[in-house]
Formats: structure tokens, sequence, C-alpha cells
């Protein structure tokens, strides 16, 4: 039986399977059966970590995932994350310092865990310092709550301020990092994936298959229950486009000349980089999960390089305007007064 290769995970002292089994999908369009055969597939060829946060299915997937765990007897990487708000819970979302240690403590109970091996903060929130964020990490790892801890959906010279007022304050830098990375947007090359090669932060990149497209699913129309049949706004606003849809079909092309899958060349494209410690992925089925095992044995050589990496500039993305609705940017502040007469 095959076995998923590991990697370090940053300047941590875990060593993680290149594929991190995301389960955004238990407790919602995953129901608990299909999640349990899941997870034993995953655990049996070698996967030993598992992502999930407390918004997935709000609140669900870590109810799920702490059921599971209790009754297997796996010795795997954990990892939560904070940020977004919760259903019925007064206080929550954000990274307020006091929110960052409830949140913590309510995401160990419902794992049913000791400690969580990697606490990611989910996004920023554009308000609280990183300074009294670090801190309230930095509480969370001297109490014993968490192990490590990450980012995702960060601007890269946040991630480098929060390494800086870490080292500063004697606490652990991040260990992992999660930013949106496939063939069609490669604007993590830019400053994010050298940042965090630079400062020993693991990669860990979250879209592979640009939500879909890239498996080639969408060559012949929108299949029912997909995610763009859906009209799902963040797709529609990124991925989903005229420019990367042409692009894919080029993708596509080039995996059926070779006789390969576009899905499986997509994800060896990404785990190619060599600061990419691990990939994550979101299957919702036993189905879609072997789909991403078998592409991880996947072969890729110097020519699928040359034409896959020739489809986009490296720290761009094809898409005009692009702009994912989940990181605004905020360089341009007008001030109207200033200058003339």
């Amino acid at each position: 039986m095959m076995t998923l290769n590991r990697r370090r995970l940053g300047s941590s002292e875990f060593m993680v399977s290149e594929l991190c089994l995301g389960t955004m999908m238990f407790a919602d369009q995953t129901d608990e059966a299909t999640a349990a055969a899941m997870l034993d597939r995953f655990l049996a060829v070698g996967g030993n970590f598992v992502d999930t946060a407390d918004s997935y299915a709000g609140t669900g997937s870590e109810k799920m995932l702490g059921r599971l765990l209790s009754a297997r007897n796996a010795d795997i990487v954990l990892a939560t994350k904070c940020g977004n708000p919760l259903p019925g819970v007064e206080g929550s979302g954000g990274l307020d310092p006091e929110w960052i240690g409830r949140a913590a403590r309510m995401s160990l109970e419902r794992l049913g865990r000791d400690s969580i091996e990697l606490f990611y903060l989910h996004h920023d929130d554009n308000k609280t310092s990183l300074d009294e964020i670090v801190h309230a990490v930095g509480r969370l790892i001297d109490d014993g709550v968490i192990a490590t801890w990450g980012i995702s959906n960060f601007r890269p010279w946040k991630i480098v301020e929060m390494v800086a007022l870490a080292d500063r304050a004697g606490i652990a830098r991040p260990v992992a990092a999660q930013p949106c990375y496939h063939m069609l947007n490669r604007i993590a090359e830019a400053d994010y994936i050298p940042a965090c090669r630079h400062h020993g932060i693991g990669v860990v990149p979250y879209s592979p298959l640009a939500r879909g497209v890239l498996t080639g699913k969408y060559r012949n129309g929108l299949p029912p229950g997909s995610r763009a049949a859906r009209g799902d706004r963040r797709m529609m606003e990124t991925e989903f486009r005229d420019e990367t849809l042409a692009l894919a079909a080029r993708a596509a092309e080039h995996a059926d000349a070779r006789g390969r899958e576009p899905a499986h060349l997509a994800l060896r494209w990404v785990l190619a980089n060599d600061a990419v410690t691990s990939v994550l992925i979101g299957p919702k089925n036993l189905e879609q999960l072997d789909a991403y095992i078998a592409a991880s044995q996947c072969p890729y050589d110097e020519e699928d390089e040359t034409v896959l990496s020739g489809l986009c500039m490296p720290g761009t993305t094809p898409v005009p305007n692009y702009m994912d609705p989940r990181q605004p940017l905020h360089g341009r502040r007008v001030d109207l007064g200033r200058g003339g007469r």
C-alpha cells in the first residue's frame, strides 16, 4: 500500500503528511458515516495532518471530528482556527485577545483534546493590534492549550511583523501559514511564500484545484451541486472567470495529452514548490479523497513544469482587477484636503 510522504512543519518538531485532510465539509455536506470512512482511509495511507475550524458547519465540524478521533487511537497533528463569528456565541469573531483565549479553549473542549497541536488565526480582523494578537497566542502556549500556532489569510508584511513581535517577546514564532495558491493564482509567490521560507514557516496552501476549476469538470458547463452552480461568491469573484477557465482548459489539454488527470497534475504542481509542507485538501466524500491520494503519487516532470508554470506569470493572477473579498486592500486612504487650493 502506498504511503504519503511526510515533511517537517516549519520550525516545529511535527512531521506531517504532504496532504492535510480538511474537514470543512464534515457535518455539512459530509455525514458522520462518510466522514469516518474518509478519516480511516486517510490514516491508512499514512495521513496524519488534519485541519478544521471552529466556524466550519457552525462548530459542527469540530464536534464531529472530536467524536471520530475519540474512537480512534490515531497519532495526528490536528489544526483548528479561530476568527470567524460563531452562531449563538456572544462576542465571538475577530482576534480580540479575550476571544482568542475563549475560542481556543472552546475548540479544545469540542475536539476532546488535551492540547491543540496547531492553532491558526483564520484571518486578520484589521483592527486588533498585531502585538496584542501575538501575546494572546503566547499565553495559550504557556498555558498548554496549544502547542504551536499559524496564520491564514494575512498579508505578508503582517506575517513578518508578527515574527518580529514574537521574537522580541520571547514567544514561539508561527510554524505554518495558509495562503490560497494554485497554478492560476501565483500571487503568494511574490512576497508571501518568500517571507515564509525566510522565517522558517511551513506553507500549507488551500484551494490547490482552484475551487474545482482545475479539475476539468467545468469544460462542459456547470455540474449540478458544484460551487459554480451554487453561485459561490468567493469563487465567482476569483477563480470562476473567463481568463481562468481558458487557462484551465489548456492545462486539461496538456493532462489529456500525457494521459493524466487534470486534477492530479494541478495538485502535483503545488507540491513541487519546495516551500510547500503540505497541501490542504477538502474532499466531501471517499471518492474525492481517493482522487487526492492518487494525485499525490502522480508523475510530474520538467515538461509538466514548463507547460503548467507557463500558464500564469510568477507572482500574478491572469484575472483583471482580481480581488479576494476576504482580503481587502488598505493601501489607499484619501485625504482630499491635502495640497491644492
